[in-house]
């Protein structure tokens, strides 16, 4: 089983994804279900055993306002490593960074994340995705970061 959703995965991260003029929130939520839905599941549930969830509050309240450089940076980079989310531990958790999708789907998907699965205020922007690019940060830091070490 798990073989079969890593091969849907795959082929879900080899699509293009196609955006409307104004890189709004229904493009966010059309990359999401394109591109992550595959592993975090319809709505971010997440997957147990496969992709943690995204629609959790503890998470993005330990973040605050951090999220949005950690969306950028695992988006840009990846993660791998041992994490928790919902009181269970993905091991051996390795997500391909999306660097296969330009600024505006990037940005579009990380918003969709942060403001609709999250329930926070926040934004992914263009901006912060160029200065992210430039140093990506290290699988370890996002991990410190994602358990509230800024």
């Amino acid at each position: 089983m798990r073989a079969a959703a890593g091969v849907f995965a795959l082929a879900a991260l080899t699509a293009s994804p196609a955006l409307a003029a104004d890189g709004g929130a229904e493009d966010g939520k059309a990359v999401f279900e394109q591109v992550c839905a595959a592993c975090h599941q319809a709505g971010g549930v997440g997957a147990p055993g496969l992709a943690p969830p995204l629609v959790d509050p503890a998470l993005w309240g330990r973040l605050g306002d951090t999220a949005p450089r950690y969306v950028a940076g695992v988006l840009l980079g990846g993660l791998s490593g041992t994490i928790e989310a919902g009181g269970e531990k993905y091991m051996g958790l390795v997500m391909p960074p999306q660097d296969g999708l330009d600024d505006a789907a990037l940005a579009a998907v990380g918003s969709y994340v942060l403001k609709d699965l999250a329930g926070t205020a926040h934004t992914l922007t263009p901006a912060l995705l160029v200065e992210v690019r430039g140093a990506v940060p290290s699988h370890g830091a996002l991990r410190t970061l994602r358990k509230g070490g800024g």
